[in-house]
This record gives C-alpha cells, sequence and structure tokens, in this order.
C-alpha cells in the first residue's frame, strides 16, 4: 500500500514538480551567466535544484568526508555512476561549486543543454580521437582559472550496480595542472533510478568523500594514468555497499 502512495505521489505531484523546477532553474541559470554572474549562477541554482530533487523523491542523505576538501584549493573528484540520482547528490550535498564533464548528447536537452553551456560545463565528444582530445584541452583551461571539476571515470551509468574499469581522461587533466584527485563513493543512486528505469523508488543515498590523491611530479604517461585509475577505483571501491561489489 504504502508503495502504490509513492508512485502515486511521485507522478502526481513529484514529476511535475520537477520539470517546473527544471525548466526555472535552467532560465535562471542562462539569465545570470549571461549577465556576468557565472561564479555564482553556474552553481547555486543548480544546487538548489538538486537538493530539492532528492527531498522530493523523499530520500534521506548521508555525506561523510568533507573535511577533506580545503576551500580555495581546485580538484579533479572522480565517482562511481550508479544511476541518475548520481547527479543530485553530488551537484546539491559535495558543499562546493563544480564544473561537470559530461556526455556531448546533454545539449540536446531543450534548456538543460543551453543551461549547461552557460555554467561553463565540458562536454566529451568520443567520437573521434580529435574531439576527445578537444574535450579535454577545455577541461584543462576549466581548471587553469581554479575551477573543480567533476568526472563519472566509467563513461556510463552502470547496469547492475557495479563499477566498470576507469577510463584515463580525468588523471591526464590532474597531472596536466599538478592538482589532487578526490574519490568519491556513491551508494543508493541506483536503488532509486537505474539505467533504463523510470520506475523511482525511495532509498537511502550516500556520498563517501576520500582524502585527496597528490599528483604532484608525477609525468602524464599512460602508465602513471593507469595507476591513479585503478588507485581511486579501488579507493571507492572499499566503501562500496557489498550488493555492489
Amino acid at each position: 500500500m504504502l508503495r502504490i502512495l509513492y508512485v502515486l505521489y511521485i507522478w502526481l505531484l513529484g514529476v511535475p514538480f520537477f520539470l517546473i523546477l527544471t525548466l526555472l532553474t535552467a532560465l535562471i541559470t542562462i539569465a545570470g551567466c549571461l549577465l556576468g554572474g557565472e561564479h555564482i549562477f553556474s552553481y547555486y541554482p543548480g544546487m538548489i535544484w538538486s537538493r530539492l530533487t532528492c527531498y522530493m523523491a523523499l530520500c534521506p542523505v548521508k555525506v561523510k568526508g568533507r573535511e577533506h576538501i580545503k576551500s580555495g584549493q581546485s580538484y579533479v573528484f572522480v565517482a562511481n555512476h550508479q544511476g541518475a540520482f548520481d547527479i543530485f547528490l553530488i551537484y546539491g550535498f559535495l558543499g562546493i561549486p563544480v564544473k561537470w564533464v559530461m556526455k556531448a548528447g546533454i545539449m540536446k536537452i531543450p534548456f538543460v543543454g543551453a543551461a549547461c553551456r552557460a555554467a561553463g560545463f565540458i562536454f566529451v565528444d568520443n567520437s573521434t580521437v580529435t574531439a576527445a582530445t578537444k574535450s579535454v584541452q577545455e577541461a584543462e583551461k576549466v581548471l587553469k582559472k581554479g575551477a573543480s571539476i567533476i568526472v563519472f571515470p566509467e563513461g556510463s551509468r552502470t547496469y547492475d550496480g557495479k563499477m566498470i574499469r576507469f577510463k584515463r581522461g580525468a588523471y591526464q587533466m590532474a597531472i596536466a595542472q599538478s592538482l589532487p584527485i578526490i574519490p568519491i563513493t556513491l551508494n543508493g543512486p541506483f536503488h532509486v533510478l537505474p539505467i533504463g528505469s523510470l520506475n523511482i523508488k525511495r532509498y537511502c543515498l550516500e556520498m563517501i568523500i576520500h582524502p585527496p590523491i597528490s599528483t604532484v611530479g608525477l609525468e602524464s604517461t599512460g602508465k602513471e594514468q593507469q595507476k591513479l585509475a585503478e588507485q581511486s577505483q579501488e579507493t571507492i571501491a572499499s566503501v562500496l555497499w557489498e550488493e555492489f561489489k
């Protein structure tokens, strides 16, 4: 009975509220960034949108490890990718402004794509080697300006909640700028809304922020990048719920 009531609540109230909130957030972000307030409007509207989405879904949120993030320091954050609610969990509760590295296909979403462009987010195009290289270069420009970025090194959401092999792009960027990498473990989004599903479920969301991994003095070689990828993936996996290991 409770499940039926939750489904009715989500589709009659939650989804319409989310769609209206998404449109308002996109318009506010576009307008604010175009008027010169990118440092404010690329973060706060999206942060509020994400938090309200989690609250709307009635999903309790637990965050551990915020003390590992130092104010004024730029980072390359890497996280496992369980489902759509990964974005709301990180954007809403990480606690600092970040630029997202996202798939180029998001540009096609009405209003959302335009808002992401206005906010200075990085779109990754892996259709060709040249396009992929250009995406990395754009991300490095953002990092040089003192921003932090968030990357899902798996490249796509998992189909079973378990991680797949991490790609090296995020680590190439971190080494090039000598920036620390902070691994983030996400638990729960897979149960709320996995890939290919529209069946939202109420579930606890957990984000664990790990200590930074230094890249100072490392050479930007494939071997070093792969070593960092494996190290951060092992760190993330260490506190995954047993069902996701």
